[in-house]
């Protein structure tokens, strides 16, 4: 199943996933009540991955789509995730297969790169590179936007967070080699998550040849970087704790996905790092006070 990219550990399921997996030309209404009729009712109010999926759309969906996918993407049984991961899982009753309900989607024309490269290419902006950012060094700024992770940010004091982490393995095809951005593997006995062909992040080029990416999930040790954190039951509580302490902190506000230990889609980053530019400056013309989050974690 392939998706048009954002989050990584779940895959949209529509009309024509249904009839394709299933052997049917079912109509949407028809489809809508056949799904129901598959789904686990016995389960109340799910508390886990697996429980909101067999009670979202049944065990066979599940088990094809879902389960070796979570597996692989966070190194843990299904029923050991909560159910909130699930609970924004599109399941569309029509041929739509994007990911996003959003009206617009798009792409920077140049890529990412350009883009960054712009808006730090100003007067008043100071890049450094290769230099280690510490609490201490708080205290030399104004005010300190913490991007990095939480947790790192009091040199894990209170304990580690848990994060996974990917291992990226990079070939090149001549031609196109899977018709599409991402395509996603659900499978376990497929090792690597997704693989990535970038060129068709940018339709309106044309590319001969083709680089491609295989992504492998797993744990995140403390030398490797951080991508998504779990926030199982004892990162939550530890995560708690951490919140807490980045209270007690002056001028400094905690953002991103790792400042906050929130798994955002780009998109939402984007947003709230907007809101949090406008919510400074409002602070500074003594509109409102900006906290160590402006988004609660």
């Amino acid at each position: 199943k392939t998706t048009s990219g954002g989050r990584v550990f779940l895959l949209p399921i529509n009309l024509h996933t249904i009839n394709q997996f299933f052997g049917k030309t079912l109509r949407p209404d028809e489809a809508r009540e056949f799904i129901a009729s598959l789904a686990d009712t016995s389960i109340g109010e799910p508390k886990t991955f697996e429980e909101q999926a067999l009670k979202f759309v049944g065990r066979d969906l599940y088990e094809a789509f879902l389960k070796g996918y979570t597996v692989k993407q966070w190194g843990c049984e299904p029923s050991q995730l909560p159910a909130s991961i699930l609970k924004r899982l599109p399941v569309r009753f029509n041929y739509d297969d994007n990911y996003f309900f959003h009206r617009f989607q798009g792409m920077p024309e140049n890529g990412y790169t350009e883009m960054v490269e712009r808006i730090l290419n100003h007067e008043r902006i100071e890049v450094r590179l290769g230099t280690r950012f510490t609490r201490p060094d708080a205290a030399s700024f104004d005010h300190v936007f913490y991007s990095g992770p939480l947790d790192g940010y009091f040199d894990f004091e209170l304990g580690r967070l848990g994060y996974r982490t990917l291992d990226f393995d990079r070939f090149s095809y001549n031609g196109d080699y899977q018709g599409c951005a991402v395509m996603n593997y659900g499978d376990l006995e497929i090792p690597y998550t997704r693989i990535t062909e970038h060129k068709h992040f940018s339709p309106w080029e044309t590319h001969e040849k083709s680089i491609c990416y295989r992504e492998y999930s797993r744990a995140c040790g403390p030398s490797d970087i951080p991508y998504y954190p779990i926030r199982m039951a004892d990162e939550k509580a530890l995560l708690e704790r951490y919140v807490e302490l980045a209270r007690t902190q002056q001028n400094v506000t905690f953002v991103g996905r790792l400042g906050t230990y929130r798994y955002l889609d780009m998109d939402v980053t984007i947003r709230e790092a907007l809101d949090t530019g406008d919510a400074y400056i409002n602070a500074l013309q003594g509109k409102g006070a900006l906290g160590a989050f402006f988004v609660d974690p």
